[in-house]
């Protein structure tokens, strides 16, 4: 079925002016195709059908369909790109996120498998992080760039050869950058996609959380720090001798930013696991009682499928507080996790440039000038402990090291603490 608008009266179209004036009226309305239905598209196509099948064509008939052909493909492109009705959406942030993300897990993989020692600290001493080089899934890890490296930028063709590259640790520059890129171009493709469907920009507001968390520990505590090699060395072994490494420097765990992120993100857990329990607990039974209460549920139906009242009655018996509307409780189920995960990435954002004037202290009676024993004692005793036994060691091995040359030795990962 064509449209109204493209609807040709004499579908032979014997002579030129009326092939001019189909070709001119295709050639106006072409811009119009973009976001449009796939009958559009399907009149187009007829209208050309018709126009190529003249028996006296235009000599210019040929360049305005080479115009519109290449319109068509980008218009083509355009909207399989900004369609929601594709199995996943991949929107214009999608064109930046996929490539991004890909070459970001695709040298991960490359250099967590067989990369070769980094020498992180710039002593000469490499470490070795690689699966090929004796670790297992837990002590593998990418090892941050070399602290000779600082904050230069340093992809491949700033170093002499790929040995240097790899040496110097720019894998793991490549990795966090492009990991970024691709996780700020997820969130920003979260937006789009509930423009497209109409939807609030909420998700992607809560994104916002763990891609600041992402942006501290990979970025702004270098920049504070100097260096690269100060980030976090991607594996799990690696995560844990970060946390060491951070808590024994900048004694975190007394911030009271990173206090209220762990209230964030437990409490948020704590909260959600309530309110699910609640929900399954109310559910509203539309089968009988030998059959699956889930059969009565169908997708998209319009009545409710829980009694919100009942829940809130619950929950204002065990807390002595309940919610309004479902609105306003799903919105405090998703508030606050995001703002306690905020709240622990300024901490770390205020200890990457060793600011810690906002960290608890020891408790003292001031009148006394004696310390009130606390937990706190127990805190400051495991990282004095961490920070003793850099003087006390080289390295924390957990293989065995062994020998490159008679001069060179390298370490697994961990290596020392600072």
């Amino acid at each position: 079925m064509i449209p109204r608008d493209y609807v040709l009266k004499d579908t032979s179209i014997r002579g030129q002016a009326a092939t001019h004036k189909v070709s001119a009226k295709l050639y106006g309305t072409s811009t119009k195709l973009y976001g449009t239905s796939h009958r559009h598209r399907e009149a187009y196509l007829e209208a050309s059908r018709i126009l190529r099948s003249s028996t006296k064509p235009d000599s210019n008939i040929p360049t305005v369909f080479q115009q519109l052909e290449q319109i068509n493909l980008w218009e083509r492109f355009c909207r399989w790109v900004t369609s929601t009705n594709n199995r996943i959406y991949i929107g214009w942030f999608g064109v930046l996120m996929i490539p991004t993300m890909l070459t970001a897990s695709i040298v991960f993989i490359i250099a967590i498998a067989a990369a070769p020692p980094v020498d992180m600290q710039g002593l000469g001493s490499p470490i070795s992080g690689s699966l090929l080089d004796g670790n297992n899934l837990i002590t593998a890890a990418v090892i941050p760039t070399s602290a000779a490296v600082g904050l230069h930028f340093y992809p491949i063709w700033e170093a002499g050869s790929i040995d240097e590259w790899l040496v110097n640790g720019g894998p793991y520059q490549l990795i966090v950058l492009h990991f970024l890129i691709g996780i700020i171009a997820y969130q920003d493709r979260e937006w789009e996609l509930s423009y497209r469907l109409g939807m609030r920009p909420w998700i992607s507001l809560a994104f916002t959380a763990p891609v600041a968390a992402a942006v501290s520990v990979f970025i702004i505590y270098p920049l504070g720090q100097g260096g690269f090699s100060e980030g976090m060395p991607l594996g799990i072994s690696g995560t844990f001798y970060f946390m060491f490494r951070f808590q024994a420097d900048h004694n975190i765990l007394m911030s009271p930013f990173h206090q209220l992120g762990v209230i964030g993100v437990l409490g948020g857990a704590l909260l959600c696991a309530m309110h699910g329990s609640i929900v399954t607990s109310t559910l509203i039974r539309n089968t009988n009682k030998h059959e699956s209460i889930n059969l009565g549920y169908k997708l998209g139906q319009k009545k409710p499928t829980y009694r919100f009242d009942k829940s809130q009655d619950y929950q204002r018996s065990l807390w002595g507080f309940s919610f309004p509307s479902s609105r306003s409780l799903h919105f405090f189920l998703a508030a606050f996790p995001v703002a306690g995960i905020w709240s622990a990435a300024i901490g770390v954002d205020i200890a990457a440039f060793d600011f810690e004037g906002t960290n608890f202290q020891q408790p003292t009676i001031i009148s006394q000038g004696r310390t009130i024993p606390t937990w706190m004692d127990v805190i400051l005793d495991a990282n004095l402990g961490l920070s003793e036994t850099t003087r006390q060691t080289d390295s924390l091995p957990i293989f065995s090291n062994w020998q490159i040359n008679s001069e060179q030795e390298i370490n697994n990962f961990p290596t020392n603490l600072p």
